[in-house]
């Protein structure tokens, strides 16, 4: 599978996005065209080393590089899940793949002989945004990208703010005090009620019949269902009200959202921006974008980072 022009001419980079189901991996050519992307499952790591996902990497660096002799990749993007720690470049927890501490950017560099740039997968599909999609007009920005969890990218004053991997974890707000238990150890996170995961969680646990998906929710809720509209309204009231504290604290100009769930275009965002704007008084509102790179933003914003510490090793 293939993709389209992202990235503009320059060197040669491997990406590599690592999820909490599956790993993608995409090789941009020096036109910054993605020949190839391969979609692989994600090692889960028995001993917390990682050495498994690894492992992966090198197995897939070397089938690209088998299948297309002609590029040669200078460097590559490697994006993961969970609590990292960009300046240190280390993946410091991610409890759904067995990993913590582990020192991703140096052991990936030095299995795949090539200078590693090393960030979240959100802060990466959020440059990907902020440098070639929804977000490139704006300095103050807030990429949220809702899927089987929540977590947002921030850019202050045109420059990307992570707090040495704590900031954006606006999943984790609370938004209901004493709701439902969140994965992290604590009760009413924005991720426990309105990720596409949760949606379906809480539909299904009072359901007749249960459903795949977040989606098939939402079909209920507009054919009629009562649990479905109250479970998705639920989630959008919750959505607001976390990005309203968001705007109080940080003055975004837009809000992108992004992630499965921002698919579902207008029953999503119209709901959210209303009862955000509900709480907000004199405060600058933002506007609302759907995000605009796509589903390889992440790999896209692996890339980014490939290039531009190419770039600045170059300076």
């Amino acid at each position: 599978m293939t993709g389209g022009q992202f990235l503009g001419d320059g060197p040669a980079v491997l990406a590599f996005d690592v999820g909490g189901t599956d790993t993608k991996a995409g090789l941009f050519d020096e036109h910054g065209s993605l020949r190839e992307i391969v979609r692989v499952p994600t090692p889960y790591s028995t001993d917390g080393s990682g050495d498994a996902v690894l492992t992966q990497l090198a197995v897939l660096a070397g089938q690209f590089a088998a299948r297309h002799p002609d590029i040669a990749p200078r460097a590559a993007g490697l994006i993961v899940p969970g609590l990292v720690d960009d300046d240190a470049g280390i993946g410091v927890r991610a409890e759904n793949l067995g990993w913590q501490n582990v020192p991703f950017r140096d052991a990936a560099s030095a299995t795949l002989g090539a200078p590693v740039a090393f960030t979240h997968d959100v802060r990466a599909a959020g440059t990907a945004e902020y440098h070639l999609g929804a977000a490139g007009r704006f300095r103050n920005v807030m990429v949220v990208v809702i899927g089987t969890g929540i977590a947002s990218a921030l850019f202050i004053d045109g420059k990307p703010y992570s707090a040495s991997g704590y900031a954006g974890e606006i999943g984790h707000a609370v938004v209901d005090v004493g709701g439902a238990p969140c994965a992290c150890g604590g009760n009413g996170c924005l991720e426990a009620i309105a990720s596409a995961g949760a949606i379906t969680r809480l539909y299904n646990r009072d359901a007749a019949a249960p459903v795949a998906g977040a989606r098939e929710v939402l079909d209920l809720a507009r054919s009629g269902d009562a649990l479905a509209a109250s479970v998705w309204n639920t989630a959008t009231d919750a959505l607001g009200l976390a990005l309203s504290q968001a705007v109080a604290l940080l003055a975004p100009e837009a809000i992108v959202l992004g992630g499965g769930l921002a698919q579902a275009g207008n029953a999503l965002f119209a709901p959210v921006e209303e009862r955000m704007n509900s709480f907000l008084t004199f405060h600058r509102r933002p506007v609302l974008l759907p995000a605009t790179v796509g589903e390889n933003a992440g790999l896209v914003g692996a890339a980014l980072g490939a290039r531009s510490l190419l770039a600045g090793a170059q300076a």
